[in-house]
Formats: C-alpha cells, structure tokens, sequence
C-alpha cells in the first residue's frame, strides 16, 4: 500500500479536488490511504475567526462557509454528504459563538476550533471521490487510532497509536475502500480533540506509512520537489531527485518549507521511503527521501538561507581548563527558554546563533556575570547540504566566493550529521552569497 497526503492549496476548491481525484484514482492498484490538509487557507481563517470573536465578540465565518458550500455546490455532492457538511459548519459557528460570549480561548479550545479545517476537507472530498466512482469514505483521524497526550497544540501520538492503525487500515484496505484521513489532528484520553503541531499533516500521513509497513509515503505539494536552492532567489534551481532524511531535515531546520523535520521522524525508524511531488504538475518525478543515497551524486546537494538571525559571541579568559563553562553558558539559555541554532567554540570563546525575534535583555544580563558577551543582530545563516567527506573542495569554493565577493564570514559550523556546512553572513549579503555558490557547485552537471 501507499500514502499520499496532499496539502491544503491542492485541494483549495472543486476545480483542484477534482485533480486530485483523479491522481488518487490512477494509483487504486497500489492500495492508497489519502490522508488532507484543511482547504487552502481554511486554518488561518479559523483562528481569524476565534480572535474577532475573542476580542470583538463578533462572530463572523464568510471566509470559512463561502468556499466550502461553494466547493460542495460545484461538486454536486448529494443531499446526504450536504447535510454533513452543514452541521459541521453549524457546529463551529456554536463553537464560535461561545468563545465570543466568555471571550476565552484555551489550548484545547484552540485544538477544536482549527480541527473543522481538516474535518470539513476530508468529507468534500471523500464525497467527490464517491462520485467519481472510488470507493471512499471519510476519517477523523482518531477513527483510525490516532490518541494523543493533552499536550494541546503540539501534541505527541501515545505508542500504542501505531499498532492501533495497522489494525484499522488493514481490513480497511484488504476490502477496497479508500480511507480519506484528516491529517494534523488526534484525540487524547479524555476524548479532546488534539493538534500535532509543525507539520503535523505531513506527520500523519508519516506516521500511517510506517504502520502500515507501506511501499512508500507520496506528500504531494505546490512545488515539483526539494530543490537545489530557493528559486525565488536562484531561478535556475533544479529538483534534486534523492536526498537522505538527514539531508532532507537540515534542508527544512535551515530554511526549505517543503518537509519539517518532525513528519520525517516515523519514516526514519522504518526506512519508509518518502516520495515529494507536485500537485500541479503529476507528471515531475518529485524527490524521493530515502535512507542511503542509491549513487552517489554532486558534491553538494543543494543550498539553502535563513535571515534575521542574531549572532552572539561569548568570551572569557576564565574559560581556559575550566570544567562546567559551557554548563553555565548554556544554562542560562535554558532559564530564559532561549534555544540555539548553530555552535561554534574555540579555547576562550562560544560563537552562537539564534531566532531574531527573542527578546535578550534578560539572556544578556545573565551571560555577562560569567563572560563578555557581544550581540550582533542582522546576520544570516548560509548552509550547504551535502557529502562532507568532500568538505575541503566545497569549503574552498565557498570561501574563495566570498572573498571574490568582499562577504566577511564571521562563524563556520559542520553539524554533526556530516551533512551540513553552515557560515554566518550578514544579511544582505546572504541572496548574492547563495547565487553564486548555486553558480559554482551546479553551473555545470
């Protein structure tokens, strides 16, 4: 069997769920568990929603009710699959009307108002597919196992939930229906609906095809693949046709939005192949995940930027044959809940960077009792995915880049899966940067 999971702009209206259909349709043979987002933009608007009704007292659900009715209309879903429709819609506007009359939002209130996204999408859909001839039926995920802790909007599926999928799908699949599932949400203990926080879609559909042993997990995007760079900056990027899951999660901690590292876990502990591909264009082969790259390629795989970063250089004479220095430094991260990205040391300093948009007053007072501390903001992180055993061919073509282009690197860092080769630029120069290396490493096949 197969999962194919496609994103919320693939099935944002009739006219794309009608795509998918036939997409799905073509692979029947292979056995597909579907699993959705919520339609295009539907999350946003819910908790647009929950906050005019939070502050305002307003209830107001145009941008919710407009496009899934008109999707149902366009469609023409039978009277049954409209009236399912109708009472989930008539379900949230309760929902709604009680956060504005007590004007509170908790986290489990949160997790049950953006929960209508995915609910709503798969009953649109399943309907379609129905009429379309497949044999489809729609899932609330915890219909399928998915049970959680209570931790609401990051949750974590309990152990049991993936025993507990296999058990449900099996027969499922074994009888020729396709299981329509909502991806990002779960029930707990207690019977609450649960969000599976960043990409939890992604890590629905991750978390069946390692149940369920499947041939391969297909999440199916806008985009034809990860590709060699952003092309909104590198035009001439290419799709990259294999990556490693370690490759694949250091492109997504870096800057790729096309898989968070999170969805990729489940597929990791199975060597579950994860197929990237593109619902606009089926006929693009995607990039497949896979544990050990099959031939070997380019020396880099692909570049990748991430700006607005604060860069911290901490120093200290003190440092030098003292245990428990890096102990007291990172304690004071931990206590301000402040984590770091990359890490570099020498004999009396710490170089470090982090999200821009902490507020560091308290992490400063804090550091500077214990060393010097210099706090630089408008940095970017530049980072080159790829065989590091080749490091010192990349890392002299990197750096003769920048000295060619005037660009001061000030910190260098190889991560520890031996994938990764990060440096520190600032800002405006970080787009130059990365064209240029993009020109040198795939200039020419």
């Amino acid at each position: 069997m197969i999962v194919m999971k496609f994103g919320g702009s693939s099935v944002a209206n009739a006219e794309r769920i009608r795509h998918v259909g036939g997409i799905v349709a073509e692979r029947l043979s292979q056995k597909p568990a579907v699993v959705l987002s919520a339609m295009g933009d539907t999350t946003d608007y819910l908790l647009e929603a929950a906050d005019r009704a939070l502050t305002a007292g307003e209830v107001s659900m145009e941008k919710i009710t407009v496009p899934h009715l008109e999707a149902a209309a366009a469609l023409r879903l039978d009277a049954a699959d409209e009236r399912e429709i109708t009472a989930l819609l008539e379900e949230l506007e309760s929902l709604l009307r009680g956060i504005a009359l007590i004007r509170e939002l908790t986290g489990r209130t949160r997790d049950y108002l953006v929960s209508f996204g995915e609910r709503l999408s798969v009953r649109i859909a399943a309907a379609w597919f129905r009429a379309a001839g497949m044999n489809a039926r729609a899932f609330d995920a915890w219909e399928t196992g998915f049970v959680s802790d209570s931790n609401y909007t990051r949750a974590e599926l309990d152990r049991e939930s993936w025993s507990r999928v296999k058990k449900i799908l099996t027969p499922l699949l074994e009888a020729e229906i396709l299981p329509v599932i909502t991806g990002f949400i779960a029930k707990d203990g207690k019977g609450n609906i649960t969000t599976l926080g960043r990409g939890g879609s992604d890590r629905s559909a991750t978390i069946i095809g390692a149940a369920m042993n499947a041939e391969e997990v297909q999440v199916w995007k806008d985009v034809d693949g990860i590709l060699t760079a952003d092309p909104r900056l590198v035009p001439e990027a290419r799709v990259v046709e294999e990556v490693t899951y370690e490759e694949a999660a250091e492109l997504a901690y870096y800057g790729s939005q096309v898989l968070h590292p999170r969805a990729m876990q489940p597929c990791r502990k199975t060597n579950t192949p994860v197929l990237v591909k593109n619902s606009y264009n089926p006929a693009a082969p995607g990039t497949r995940i896979v544990p050990v790259l099959e031939k070997p390629g380019l020396p880099v795989r692909a570049l990748t930027t991430r700006k607005n970063v604060t860069l911290i250089d901490i120093v200290s004479t003190h440092m030098v044959g003292q245990s428990g220095f890096l102990e007291s430094v990172f304690s004071c991260f931990a206590r301000n809940s402040i984590s770091v990205d990359m890490v570099a040391t020498s004999e009396v300093s710490i170089s470090l960077t982090l999200d821009s948009a902490h507020d560091l007053g308290t992490l400063e007072e804090d550091l500077g009792r214990i060393a010097n501390v210099d706090i630089k903001t408008g940095k970017a992180i530049v980072t080159i995915i790829g065989d590091v055993r080749r490091s010192s061919k990349i890392l002299k073509e990197a750096f003769g880049a920048c000295a060619a282009m005037d660009v001061q690197v000030e910190m260098i860092s190889q991560g520890a899966s031996k994938v990764n080769i990060s440096f520190i630029v600032d800002d405006t120069h970080a787009d130059g940067v990365v064209r240029k290396l993009h020109e040198i490493y795939f200039g020419q096949e």
